[in-house]
């Protein structure tokens, strides 16, 4: 298993994590064991926004004796008083589903209270009124929610929320399709979208990607927006290859699918390349590095992504990205110019001019 750091928390994040939305769907026997054995491959943070109310239990169960080891996200606004999934922002309900929750999951305190689902203004209006958010405060206070967390599917406002400095994560919907504007939560511009990654990344306010597959519709050849799938494997490095990104949150209905997930550990670089997505990339979005280095291998050595990764979050004011870059062992002034990158660049981006570039914007 492979760790990133939430810098403003210290917490270590596996970079892949799990959903609970369909996990209700296996067995209590099944779902308990699938979870057990997340564990014990190293997986160690958890979402909590869920189908029914089934699946809390099976996590107090599997968990329940390792419970300082694990990482739970808890969305407040999430309710299950039908046993159904609803959402509110009324605070009396709010307060007996969180409390249910806890009683669920055998535990007495939460890694990251999530205001849940804030996708219009109206929303965060709400949740500040109706007194949600000084609720969350108030448990912060008392050592009940250790974090603050946010999720969402509208870039706009997530910026916004990031001004009030309450937030340490962010769970947003990154995969090729929405970034793209394809998909019923491609919400913003590719512009727009890639700002609050790096906004993120400055910020040291870590992502937890939900929907890595749209839903499940990139993975089929008949409900892929491009009409091409692609592999859980793809979908999964493209999302950790976004600034900001800790952890990659897939649902999972039990142990199959667990095992297809883990495969993305002992893939190759091959299995991992999504370059394939240049051929459904709109024009717009052409000759700009989204960091898929399948312009590796370097001939002088470098990492020709992150270098770009770098020099964009520096650009949007990541006083970090500097000194990341200039700890690399090559940089952008070992370029050769030998053009190797510029011919296997599936975005069209002339990576020996781009050099030159950012070796003139570091100095180095």
């Amino acid at each position: 298993m492979e760790y990133r750091e939430n810098r403003r928390t210290k917490d270590k994040i596996s970079v892949i994590g799990l959903g609970a939305s369909s996990i209700s769907e296996s067995s209590e026997q099944e779902a308990i064991e699938t979870l057990k054995m997340a564990f014990e491959n190293g997986i160690n943070y958890f979402d909590l926004a869920t189908s029914d109310s089934k699946g809390f239990k099976f996590y107090g169960k599997a968990f329940k004796e390792v419970r300082n080891q694990v990482i739970y996200q808890v969305h407040f606004g999430a309710n299950y008083e039908t046993g159904n999934y609803g959402w509110t922002t009324n605070l009396d309900k709010v307060k007996k589903s969180v409390q249910w929750q806890l009683n669920e999951l055998q535990t007495d305190y939460i890694n990251y209270g999530f205001i849940h689902c804030l996708d219009e203004e109206s929303d965060w209006d709400s949740y500040v009124s109706n007194g949600v958010l000084d609720y969350i405060k108030e448990l912060k206070s008392k050592g009940i929610v250790k974090h603050i967390g946010l999720s969402s599917h509208t870039p706009s406002l997530v910026q916004k929320i990031l001004d009030t400095n309450l937030i340490d994560m962010v769970m947003f919907s990154i995969n090729p399709a929405y970034d793209y504007n394809c998909g019923d939560y491609a919400n913003g511009s590719m512009d727009e979208r890639m700002e609050l990654y790096k906004r993120c990344e400055k910020d040291g306010v870590g992502i937890s990607v939900m929907k890595p597959f749209s839903g499940g519709q990139l993975l089929e050849d008949s409900t892929s927006p491009y009409g091409k799938k692609l592999s859980r494997i793809q979908c999964i490095q493209y999302a950790l290859d976004k600034p900001g990104v800790l952890t990659v949150l897939p649902g999972i209905r039990g142990n199959k699918d667990l095992l297809e997930i883990l495969k993305y550990f002992s893939a190759s670089a091959e299995e991992k390349d999504y370059s394939i997505i240049s051929n459904f990339t709109p024009i717009d979005a052409m000759e700009k590095c989204v960091y898929c280095n399948h312009c590796e291998p370097c001939p002088a050595g470098l990492d020709i992504g992150l270098i770009n990764k770098y020099y964009d979050l520096s650009l949007s004011g990541d006083s970090l990205a500097k000194d990341h870059y200039m700890n690399l062992t090559k940089t952008a002034q070992d370029c050769i110019s030998c053009g190797h990158c510029n011919g296997r660049c599936p975005f069209k981006v002339d990576q020996v001019d781009k050099m030159k570039e950012i070796e003139k914007y570091f100095g180095k």
